[in-house]
């Protein structure tokens, strides 16, 4: 009896040995994600985003292409409106695409080296590996990392990251406040790596077509996707059906602090007025003048402590429907909305922000201008003392916002 027990003493001291040899603790799986990174050539991911910001959460379906050197394609659709927008970077440039509008931005950038989003895997694994501070935990079947996250902006301080043990592929990604509130999730419903994409697959003008083509449809459904979905791409039509080549832009700039139509171009502001000079950008092809629908006034729910609305203005002119709101206090600004008409513009050199819900643009030194499109509106906040980050909170406080 003695010497069966200790026998079974002896085969359960070998198994929990053995099980912790099994294990890995954070320096190997930081090992291990550093050569997974190294060794990677493409994935493709596609999930759910919860923005929690406002008074209701907000979903965005999120789908995003890599595939080395530097090409990404990132589709973000509102959930519940069936809009998407598309962050788009080929050997031409970084662009931002609204399909259903027919408009593209592109500028110069080094996006995503200079500012990563939730969604990209270099840039989770980069916030693992950069925090020292780390704490990790080995969960059933993933790995979880509770690290700084890095995105730009004061409002998000820490986030923790699920990897799938058997591949390191992200499961889930949640990321907080000072207060350790929840202010982005994101949920990946698929992820896989050495996805094989089609020729076409980065091309702006593809991915400008595609929905029109397929009935609106944007991501793998509408065939820009991997190789086995992608047909041939063919001749390519400019973006702007209406459009022709030769054509040239003929609405004057829109001066960034008043909003008003000056007929001359400026360096700095954003291009969807008029192309910026001395930059080499491109002029912008504009459609037929069309009525524009008027969509009311559109406030944002936050304002800098301080800050109050000086007046607002309705512009109507020529059939063109826009709003200008000027705000005065510890900071100075303007935020100027529009429906803008179908083109495709060009930006002067610009930043990439993250948005959350979309993707905006800052552009200009002294006076700058965050410039992005949400829901068929075009939007400008421009200020000489505002901050980035207050920039981007006024930004997010108008998402879903309706006209008064």
């Amino acid at each position: 009896m003695r010497r069966i027990s200790w026998m079974l003493a002896m085969v359960l001291v070998l198994s929990a040995l053995l099980a912790a040899c099994g294990k890995k603790d954070a320096a190997a799986v930081v090992k291990d994600l550093n050569e997974v990174v190294g060794e990677m050539e493409s994935y493709q991911g596609a999930g759910v985003m919860t923005l929690h910001t406002g008074e209701t959460p907000q979903q965005y379906k999120v789908e995003v292409w890599h595939q080395k050197p530097s090409y990404y394609r990132i589709a973000l659709t509102n959930a519940k409106k069936d809009v998407t927008q598309i962050v788009l970077r080929n050997d031409e440039g970084v662009f931002v695409l609204t399909p259903s509008q027919n408009k593209s931005f592109r500028f110069q950038s080094d996006w995503p080296d200079n500012q990563g989003q939730v969604y990209l895997y270099e840039t989770l694994i980069r916030s693992i590996t950069g925090d020292t501070t780390r704490q990790f935990a080995d969960e059933k079947e993933t790995y979880v990392f509770d690290v700084a996250a890095n995105y730009n902006t004061h409002a998000l301080v820490r986030q923790k990251i699920w990897l799938n043990k058997s591949d390191y592929a992200p499961k889930q990604v949640e990321v907080s406040d000072s207060n350790a509130n929840v202010v982005v999730d994101v949920k990946f419903d698929s992820f896989k790596f050495g996805a094989e994409f089609g020729k076409d697959a980065f091309d702006m003008q593809r991915n400008m077509t595609a929905a029109t083509e397929e009935g609106n449809k944007t991501g793998t459904d509408a065939g820009v996707a991997p190789a086995e979905k992608t047909d041939d791409a063919g001749a390519q039509q400019p973006a702007n059906p209406q459009a022709t080549p030769g054509s040239k832009g003929t609405e004057g700039a829109v001066d960034g602090q008043t909003g008003v139509s000056e007929g001359t171009n400026q360096q700095g502001t954003e291009g969807s007025e008029g192309a910026s000079s001395g930059q080499g950008t491109e002029e912008p092809t504009v459609a037929e003048p069309q009525e524009a629908d008027s969509f009311g006034v559109i406030q944002p729910t936050y304002a800098p402590e301080g800050v109050k609305l000086k007046d607002d203005q309705i512009l109507e002119e020529d059939g063109d429907y826009s709003v200008l709101l000027r705000y005065e206090g510890t900071y100075n600004y303007t935020i100027f909305e529009a429906r803008p008409q179908d083109r495709a513009v060009s930006l002067a050199p610009s930043r990439l922000v993250d948005l959350g819900f979309t993707a905006g643009m800052i552009s200009g030194d002294a006076l700058q201008t965050l410039t992005w499109t949400s829901d068929g509106v075009e939007y400008r906040i421009t200020s000489a003392d505002l901050p980035e980050n207050e920039m981007v909170r006024i930004a997010t406080s108008m998402q879903e916002e309706s006209g008064k």
